[in-house]
């Protein structure tokens, strides 16, 4: 089975949590990411100055922050298609306690 490899190759923070990413493939997607910050791990990013360090990871093409997390490229790429499960996803998730 052949499956396509997305590359992120810059990103724009556009507003609040909301980014507008572009792909090796030209493709151009606008993200906002607060519906699903939430959990352990992507939680955190709620934190607006942890969110704003947002990079590209150089090696595997996504988004990465200094916490950890990450989401898969392909994610991203699809978001259209992904991104109603990955709210109802997150919406399960345990809430972060500091």
């Amino acid at each position: 089975m052949n499956h396509a490899i997305h590359r992120v190759t810059r990103f724009e923070i556009i507003a609040r949590y909301t980014l507008a990413v572009r792909f090796a493939d030209a493709t151009a997607r606008t993200i906002n990411f607060l519906p699903v910050l939430a959990g352990e791990i992507y939680g955190p990013l709620r934190d607006l100055s942890l969110f704003e360090q947002v990079q590209v990871d150089p090696e595997v093409h996504t988004l990465v922050w200094p916490n950890g997390a990450d989401f898969e490229p392909a994610i991203l790429h699809d978001w259209p298609v992904c991104e109603k499960a990955f709210r109802e996803r997150a919406r399960r998730w345990e809430p972060v306690h500091r």
